[in-house]
């Protein structure tokens, strides 16, 4: 059983609590969530978390089927076996004097990244890509020293027109006629 990082996606209803107890599963399963994004998906009213954990893959198919049965859960689909695009976003505070303030420039720019804030004794840097350009990113500018750093997780969909759940399957009438009730 080789345990490996696992990327989910699930469509859930724009509802209070629903986080919460999606993560108390995660929880009650002994199940640390390496990374949860939540944002607005393309239907109104369902937002879509994409959720990275690590785990053996029968043990993570379990999770999923369990999350797929809590209220306001419409779909939940593991994407790890799928060709994807995945994206995160970090900023990055690092020391700058003028000496070093050119050098951290050139590097940014070799890493198409921007920079979001200038003081005197720092920049701020954006960068958005996948996990090993922002990992190396990083490593680049610890040698000036970084201040300040916070990332997003994981964004994910599939590649081309496929999607883990289309569209007349997001909401199934039972389903939709249960939240209604919830």
């Amino acid at each position: 059983m080789v345990t490996r990082r696992h990327t989910l996606i699930a469509l859930v209803a724009d509802r209070p609590g629903v986080l919460t107890r999606m993560a108390s599963l995660f929880r009650r399963r002994g199940y640390n969530i390496e990374s949860i994004v939540v944002g607005h998906s393309e239907l109104p009213n369902l937002s879509r978390m994409t959720i990275v954990v690590n785990g053996v893959a029968a043990t993570v198919e379990q999770v999923r089927k369990q999350l797929a049965k809590v209220v306001d859960v419409v779909k939940v689909s593991d994407i790890s076996e799928e060709e994807t695009i995945a994206r995160e976003l970090a900023l990055i505070k690092v020391k700058a004097t003028s000496a070093t303030r050119s050098e951290i420039m050139q590097i940014v720019d070799v890493f198409r990244a921007n920079i979001v804030d200038v003081a005197p004794d720092s920049l701020t840097i954006e960068v958005t890509g996948g996990e090993e350009k922002i990992d190396s990113l990083v490593n680049l500018l610890r040698s000036f020293g970084i201040r300040e750093m916070t990332k997003t997780g994981r964004i994910a969909m599939t590649r081309g027109s496929q999607s883990p759940s289309p569209v007349s399957e997001r909401v199934p009438k039972a389903r939709s006629q249960r939240q209604d009730t919830a």
